[in-house]
């Protein structure tokens, strides 16, 4: 891991982009930590790090003023990353199925997703060995975001990972309903009732599927981008619950 730039944001929170192989990433820790804190990752869109910046910068800041170290990184494919033209063609299939109104083929969405997952978790386990060498950094972590299929691939194969808050807004294959039975860390589902590009019955199915004992659903009505500031304060209860 490379650090690239580092700046002192207004609020006390130190902003620093790195370089992991070809991978970049954000981590954003408060300029008075004394000791080692315990970390959460925020998963991006698959938009660009660059586009969602806004939005990262201001869920990192309320988050760091909690008592975390805060990471992102870019997702593959996304931003200036090279692009997947099998991804581009299975993203072009669900929209003209979307456009068409009709459902969108499992077929369609094992192409789109299972690959990203597959090439998104052990980036973001590479991420964490870097991460977690750090001196400021101790744990325990968590796990915030979306694409909701890397979440629970995550929440399976990474013991590191404590807790999870799930966004709920993008399509599941079949196979991660089934991954899904393995997962038994505590989970915060967030679900918007009316999202316009979520199957919403597939999110319920998915979240019946979660093997842990202790999982939440909290749905609100909106769309996709319509998430009410008071869902980001219940899943900062949650992490404190189960990380400090």
């Amino acid at each position: 891991m490379q650090f690239t730039s580092e700046q002192r944001l207004e609020d006390g929170v130190i902003e620093r982009e790195f370089v992991l192989g070809d991978i970049p990433g954000i981590l954003w820790t408060p300029e008075s930590a004394s000791e080692p804190m315990p970390l959460i990752l925020i998963s991006p869109p698959p938009l660009g790090l660059r586009k969602t910046y806004p939005r990262l910068l201001a869920r990192a800041r309320h988050t760091v003023a909690e008592g975390y170290a805060v990471a992102t990184i870019e997702l593959p494919w996304s931003g200036d990353r090279p692009r997947s033209a099998a991804a581009d063609e299975a993203l072009a299939d669900l929209h003209r199925a979307l456009a068409a109104g009709g459902p969108v083929d499992d077929e369609i969405v094992d192409r789109l997703i299972l690959p990203l997952v597959d090439k998104a978790v052990p980036e973001w386990q590479a991420t964490l060995d870097a991460l977690l060498a750090l001196p400021e950094l101790g744990g325990p972590v968590g796990y915030s975001g979306g694409v909701i299929s890397i979440g629970t691939r995550l929440a399976v194969v990474e013991p590191r990972i404590a807790a999870a808050v799930l966004f709920a807004g993008s399509f599941v294959p079949r196979a991660i309903l089934a991954e899904a039975r393995k997962v038994t860390i505590p989970l915060h589902v967030l679900l918007q009732w009316d999202d316009e590009g979520n199957d919403r019955q597939m999110a319920l199915d998915l979240f019946d599927a979660f093997g842990s004992k202790e999982k939440a659903l909290y749905a609100n009505m909106g769309g996709h981008t319509g998430v009410p500031q008071h869902a980001g304060e219940e899943a900062n209860r949650f992490f404190a619950r189960h990380l400090k």
